[in-house]
């Protein structure tokens, strides 16, 4: 089936086609013909990009009226980079329907105008569910005329805390509203939501539910803490085409990988929540032009990145939750072609592999980190396929051809290539000579360090932690630590655990039944004159 026969309008089509679509993605061949001939609710399981906004998208353009100016279309989505990415496609596939009008509404941006484009009569609104629900309360959106509410990405809505936004925006649903919901995972909550809000959906599985896609390679690497980020840089010098995404899991953490890359010469960014919104859209659009090869990021920073072409996803740190590990990797691998998903883990973390073995459905392969030597191989041949492959222009070089002869009269054939090859390939070897290779974390630890690593452990396991935006250069020590968090939540009956100190961030351990009273206390705090930054982080 192609895109003439799956039943779209002659505008539609059109502008379809001069996207360059052709032949329907799986999912879009099963809900296209589903949405257009039925009034039925929909729930669809499929990976990002596998072309889901067209799946639903396609569809409710036809059958919307848009003589009205009444909102018919409600799309719901977890990030304002993901909303303004499906008003984006929206607005492309409705280009030959001048008269439609859509509104994206999103938190960090100013609310004014979009009460006002909202005021003036539009008739599908692309929303994330905090400034929705704003925009509901102070009473400028109505959605009793809305026929089609969209849910997408419904698991990271839930799992970056919307549940209660949207139960909320759900309860003002009319019951005749068709539901469609897309989602990657379908975990209990997203499960509860198609329970109480839809009526007898139809299930469109693209590949195995829960499953990451079959076009990833799954591959882990056990390293000691101290050797996490030389293990990196030999990951990424073993693949000198890599264009991929490193997922931290705090924002301090993802800055601080970020500057090291840099400062080390690699073309890398950070994306993190602590950005403004300019300058994650700079980055952002650094990375889908390509002239960014490696972006390092937080889960949340990432939602709504939508960047084709991935060779790599490295998980720097494994996810909290195992269903994260599955949107991470299927941002690789897309449209048939091939990708990988590379961890680097510590010892006590070989349980989590096992446990994402299982989410997944697919075997993740223990590997080693590459060696000195194979980098080099690599790195050579890569600069050798560079000089074969490169474009040269005969008539503006022709000219320098007699002064560059000239120059290097004095060398032979193979001394020119082997100065031409060292001019960019010294660094490598200069590097990785005297080396030594990241040997692989061996199983068993010695019995007596195995019992206090043990006991350690167990000791902490009532604990989590805080990170704070503060360290050894601001003349911070565990004492004044301490009375920050006895003056801030004026409790001294709060229990600490271990306290690590670098130059720019501190680490304390809390009892977890203090943890959230001791986070929201901090949080904005102001320590010599410097406002605090607070991150929690479960072990």
């Amino acid at each position: 089936m192609n895109f003439k026969e799956i039943g779209l309008n002659k505008k539609i089509l059109k502008a379809i086609l001069g996207l360059g679509f052709e032949i329907p993605t799986p999912i879009q061949e099963k809900v296209i013909p589903q949405i257009l001939n039925t009034e039925r609710d929909i729930v669809g399981l499929a990976q990002t990009g596998t072309g889901k906004t067209a799946a639903f998208g396609l569809p409710i353009l036809q059958k919307l009226d848009i003589k009205g100016k009444n909102i018919q279309a409600l799309i719901l989505c977890p990030t304002r980079e993901l909303c303004l990415q499906i008003t984006g496609d929206m607005e492309s596939y409705s280009e030959h329907i001048p008269e439609l009008s859509i509104t994206p509404v999103y938190g960090g941006a100013g609310i004014v105008m979009q009460m006002q484009s909202v005021r003036k009569g539009t008739h599908i609104i692309v929303a994330t569910p905090g400034r929705l629900l704003d925009l509901i309360n102070r009473k400028v959106v109505q959605l009793g005329s809305i026929k089609y509410l969209v849910l997408d990405e419904a698991d990271t809505m839930l799992n970056m805390g919307f549940k209660e936004d949207l139960d909320a925006i759900l309860d003002t649903i009319p019951k005749k509203t068709q539901t469609l919901l897309f989602s990657a995972t379908m975990p209990r909550d997203v499960e509860k939501i198609a329970s109480n809000y839809m009526k007898d959906p139809v299930e469109f599985i693209i590949g195995q539910k829960n499953s990451g896609t079959a076009n990833v390679e799954h591959k882990y690497y056990t390293v000691r803490a101290k050797d996490k980020f030389l293990a990196l840089k030999r990951i990424v010098d073993f693949n000198p085409k890599i264009y991929g995404i490193i997922f931290c899991r705090t924002r301090i953490s993802t800055q601080e990988v970020a500057d090291q890359m840099i400062k080390e010469g690699y073309n890398a960014e950070a994306l993190h929540g602590d950005l403004s919104q300019v300058q994650r859209e700079y980055v952002m659009r650094k990375f889908r032009d390509k002239s960014l090869q490696l972006l390092v990021a937080t889960d949340i920073a990432a939602r709504g990145l939508d960047v084709n072409d991935l060779t790599h996803v490295i998980h720097y740190d494994l996810p909290d939750d195992l269903e994260v590990y599955t949107h991470r990797s299927g941002r690789t691998g897309r449209a048939g072609k091939k990708g990988t998903s590379l961890a680097i883990i510590h010892m006590k973390e070989k349980n989590k592999i096992k446990q994402i073995e299982k989410s997944v459905k697919q075997k993740i392969t223990e590997t080693t980190i590459p060696h000195g030597k194979d980098i080099c191989e690599q790195q050579l041949m890569h600069l050798i396929d560079r000089i074969t492959t490169i474009k040269v222009d005969k008539d503006k070089i022709y000219s320098y051809m007699s002064m560059i002869e000239k120059k290097l009269a004095n060398f032979d054939r193979e001394e020119i290539l082997k100065r031409l090859v060292a001019l960019e390939f010294n660094r490598f070897l200069n590097y990785y000579k005297d080396t030594p290779d990241i040997l692989p974390v061996k199983e068993m630890l010695p019995v007596k360090k195995e019992k206090k690593e043990k006991e350690k452990e167990q000791n902490r396991s009532g604990f989590s932690y805080i990170l704070i935006n503060i360290g050894k250069d601001d003349l911070i020590r565990p004492p004044q630590l301490i009375g920050l968090i006895n003056q801030s939540t004026r409790n001294r009956r709060i229990k600490l655990g271990q306290i690590d100190i670098s130059s720019n961030k501190s680490k304390i351990e809390i009892e977890n039944r203090y943890i959230d009273e001791v986070y929201s206390s901090l949080r904005g705090y102001k320590f010599s004159g410097k406002k605090l930054k607070v991150e929690k982080v479960q072990h």
